[in-house]
């Protein structure tokens, strides 16, 4: 991408870019983790990598931004306001998959760009995709703050982001902080993390 280095240093100025030991919501560990929600405390950071993120889509070819829960609604909304699209998400139910609730939904025949926070496994991108397209939606676009991804497309569709990060993530058993002896932490919605072994 042609400013990755700007969004680079933006996610580390904000502390969103961060070094350890880290365990992923796959189960893998990593020596780097992405916690986007420190550089969107910003507004005005928020505002300017949705816009980018925005620019960087078919503005005609999308009807309705839907980002999945939690970290990616702050800038999925970014992304629907620059758009001039309505956005909507969904929440995860008791059983753990996903639902529209509050009203909230997508019509048929819709035109949907999906926009996520960071991309790494894309677990959550694909259940949110199959929710969309049960739906009687179509998929459009896929975009992310960051994509750690190893293949760049999800689903068939192509990964558009600020930041294409190549990122090493190991099973527990090879890991190579782990053999250091380094604290492994698990980030997330915990502010600080927390230390797990």
């Amino acid at each position: 991408m042609i400013d990755d280095a700007r969004w680079i240093r933006l996610l580390e100025r904000t502390g969103a870019l961060q070094s350890g030991h880290f365990l992923l919501s796959s189960g893998l560990h990593s020596p780097r983790y992405v916690q986007c929600a420190r550089t969107l405390e910003d507004p005005a950071d928020a505002a300017a990598m949705g816009e980018a993120l925005a620019q960087r889509l078919p503005h005609s070819d999308i009807d309705r931004v839907v980002s999945p829960p939690l970290g990616a609604l702050l800038i999925g909304y970014e992304v629907a306001r620059s758009l001039r699209r309505p956005f909507v998400f969904p929440e995860r139910t008791e059983a753990g998959g996903l639902s529209f609730r509050r009203g909230l939904r997508v019509q048929s025949g819709e035109r949907i760009a999906v926009v996520e926070d960071v991309i790494t496994t894309g677990r959550t991108t694909r259940e949110l995709i199959e929710l969309l397209r049960a739906s009687g939606a179509e998929v459009v676009a896929l975009a992310a703050i960051a994509d750690r991804s190893d293949v760049g497309e999800i689903r068939g569709l192509p990964i558009v982001s600020l930041v294409a990060l190549s990122i090493p993530r190991y099973p527990p058993d090879v890991c190579p902080m782990c053999a250091a002896g380094v604290p492994l932490v698990k980030p997330g919605s915990r502010p600080q993390g927390e230390v797990v072994g």
